[in-house]
């Protein structure tokens, strides 16, 4: 993971020199990010758009077979495969960015470390940008921590799959309001910049959701 950190700390510092402030490398630094895992998303989205679009046969399935397990996975599977549907179509690709965005948290959680050296991360983090005096710190409003949990729950909103049990459901409701109370307590004491990163990221992200979304839908209305 050193590797990647350093990789990503690199890219930081490049865009930092380039724009010459630290607010502005995170935003571009964030975009990129994004761009280099769109493919990756793009898939994620298309595998859940497809799941979502046979549920109503799901659920005949699990009505029928429902004092049958073993049928009911049968059938199951044989309406993924009829469809071309990997059931795990929506989890790999998020296994797959896990060390990207671990390695990007990281980067941005010590930046004296991965972009920086020990005086001149002070000349670029303690500068205002905006109403934060300093990336280096949290936010004193706690504006950042707000938008981090309102921006968290519209992305959960846009990328859970509805339908599945009721258990499920559950848990996706507990989870859509879980995690943003989550992120927007952890980024109350983050430093701003590392809150700033995942505001943007979140905002990115909620923005290809619904693009992706509305391409898929109109795909199979054709």
């Amino acid at each position: 993971m050193t590797i990647l950190y350093e990789l990503f700390g690199s890219m930081l510092y490049y865009i930092y020199n380039f724009v010459g402030d630290y607010g502005i490398a995170i935003i571009l630094f964030s975009l990129i990010a994004k761009l280099i895992l769109l493919p990756i998303n793009i898939k994620q989205t298309k595998s859940m758009h497809e799941t979502t679009r046979i549920q109503p046969e799901i659920q005949k399935i699990q009505k029928k077979y429902k004092d049958n397990p073993e049928k009911l996975n049968e059938e199951t599977m044989k309406l993924y495969k009829e469809h071309s549907i990997n059931p795990v179509g929506g989890c790999l690709p998020l296994l797959i960015q896990m060390p990207i965005i671990i390695g990007l948290y990281r980067v941005l959680q010590q930046p004296q470390i991965y972009v920086f050296g020990s005086q001149e991360v002070y000349d670029a983090i303690d500068k205002a940008f905006l109403w934060l005096p300093s990336l280096g710190q949290p936010d004193p409003l706690h504006i950042l921590p707000i938008l981090a949990a309102v921006t968290t729950y519209l992305y959960m909103s846009t990328s859970q799959t509805p339908g599945g049990n009721e258990q499920a459901q559950q848990m996706n409701q507990s989870m859509k309001i879980m995690s943003p109370l989550l992120i927007g307590f952890m980024a109350w004491t983050f430093p701003s910049g590392l809150a700033l990163y995942w505001v943007i990221q979140n905002i990115f992200t909620f923005v290809q959701q619904i693009f992706m979304r509305s391409l898929f839908t109109q795909e199979g209305g054709k």
